[in-house]
């Protein structure tokens, strides 16, 4: 069963001047195996970590390092997920979720689908 869906939209440009104001951010709002990509892919995991707090319904108990985004050998995304942000997802009943990303034109995007029984 479906628990519920979020989708984020990420300017590049926009989340760039961002970043080159506040360097503090990286360490923030990423885990260190994301800090070292380029800048699409950065905007593109920032739209995915956005997409699951849209998904959850809030970020209580959601600390953005505990939010990763990895990838398959296939190159699929999918999430990583520790601490109190591991604990928010399961008790609202989520056993999967599903991630897409995508980035072109100067804008990043994610959509996220989270699978499992509400409580």
């Amino acid at each position: 069963m479906i628990i519920g869906t979020g989708i984020d939209l990420v300017d590049i440009p926009r989340f760039e001047r961002t970043l080159d104001r506040t360097p503090r951010l990286l360490e923030r709002l990423f885990a260190p195996s994301e800090r070292g990509l380029r800048l699409p892919s950065l905007a593109a995991r920032y739209a995915a970590k956005e997409a699951l707090i849209k998904t959850l319904g809030g970020s209580d108990g959601v600390h953005w390092i505990e939010i990763e985004i990895a990838s398959e050998s296939s190159g699929r995304p999918h999430f990583v997920l520790t601490g109190s942000t591991a604990d928010v997802v399961a008790e609202r009943g989520i056993t999967r979720l599903h991630l897409t990303l995508t980035h072109d034109a100067g804008l990043a995007a994610a959509f996220v689908v989270a699978e499992g029984e509400p409580l």
